[in-house]
């Protein structure tokens, strides 16, 4: 028995303190700013939709891969299941017990978030410019480079115009694509503890009564 809280214990370690990184921001209202951004769930997945232009600056390769698109969705997730062409109870078996390779998916979303995603539960942010620098620098901490700072291209994705990349940081049951997240959502500024928010439905529950107030357009 205590062999097995050993082992609880060292994994409830490792995903606070697994990678991606939390980037601190220096501001925290999430509901003020001017800079609108998405969190959509897929059920059993959330990601981030995104203006594209700061982030396509940020890695070059996105914009040679998708060109002029209004936003990009944004996901983490374990290399083998997220990719798979069917999923399989031995691979969602592998995924939440066995540490694997990460990778991030990526999606063109050329028209206004709440269109393309139609029929999915989404949360819309207001982020301050110094909230919305950290949730880029945070997205981008997520991306493998190589030595020359390039991120590396995988197979297709999984709907409309997407790829995967390859991610930085394992994949576990203590470090899953929400906890992934729910340590975006805390770059951001959003007063949320990550080590815990492990599926969609806790991600959207903590950020549902967010008000996201931007300054009308004189």
């Amino acid at each position: 028995m205590k062999n097995v809280l050993s082992v609880i214990l060292l994994m409830l370690i490792a995903g606070c303190s697994a990678k991606p990184a939390v980037a601190p921001s220096l501001e925290g209202s999430a509901g003020k700013g001017d800079n609108e951004i998405y969190i959509v769930s897929h059920g059993w997945h959330t990601g981030f939709v995104v203006p594209a232009d700061d982030v396509q600056r940020r890695l070059p390769e996105l914009e040679k891969r998708f060109g002029n698109t209004a936003y990009i969705e944004f996901g983490w997730g374990d290399e083998g299941f997220y990719q798979a062409e069917a999923v399989t109870s031995g691979l969602t078996l592998k995924a939440i017990l066995w540490p694997s390779e990460s990778v991030m998916h990526v999606v063109a979303v050329p028209v206004a978030a709440d269109e393309y995603f139609s029929g999915h539960e989404m949360v819309k942010l207001c982020l301050a410019d110094g909230e919305f620098r950290s949730l880029v620098d945070f997205i981008e901490g997520s991306f493998y480079k190589d030595e020359r700072g390039e991120i590396r291209r995988l197979g297709d994705g999984l709907y409309g115009d997407s790829q995967f990349y390859k991610g930085v940081g394992e994949y576990h049951l203590m470090n899953t694509c929400n906890k992934w997240t729910a340590e975006g959502l805390r770059s951001a500024g959003v007063d949320i503890f990550p080590a815990f928010k492990l599926t969609a439905g806790s991600i959207m529950k903590s950020i549902a009564k967010i008000e996201c107030n931007t300054r009308p357009v004189p």
